[in-house]
């Protein structure tokens, strides 16, 4: 069984960065498009980025372009996601979702995803 752990998550002031992990166990990550998604309270859940399985493409949602980052570590079979200059609407707990497909463009759609971690709270607070 699939089995995603995120990890990375705390409070921080605006401004300030953070580094979401994304593990995997029983699987290699390289056949999956990854996305990271959040849930504030009272609002649905969101695609905030995602990475193709070959690493080759991502995308992000506009409220996040330029501040955050995600990247492979296939060394660690992990997906991260660095979070700078965060913002009190940034605080959400921030999902990781496996797809495996072997498709160019990833997909920051919820229903696209199978596979689903737990998630880390993130908030950003002075």
């Amino acid at each position: 069984q699939l089995q995603l752990v995120e990890s990375g998550g705390g409070l921080v002031q605006p401004g300030g960065s953070l580094k979401l992990s994304c593990a995997a166990s029983g699987f290699t990550l390289d056949s999956y498009a990854i996305g990271w998604f959040r849930q504030a309270p009272g609002k649905e859940r969101e695609g905030v980025s995602c990475i193709s399985s070959s690493g080759s493409s991502t995308d992000y949602a506009d409220s996040v372009k330029g501040r955050f980052t995600i990247s492979r570590d296939k060394a660690k079979n992990t997906v991260h996601l660095q979070m700078n200059s965060l913002k009190p609407e940034d605080t959400a707990i921030y999902y990781c979702a496996a797809e495996p497909t072997d498709n160019y463009y990833c997909s920051r759609w919820v229903t696209t995803y199978d596979s689903w971690g737990q998630g880390t709270q993130v908030t950003v607070s002075s």
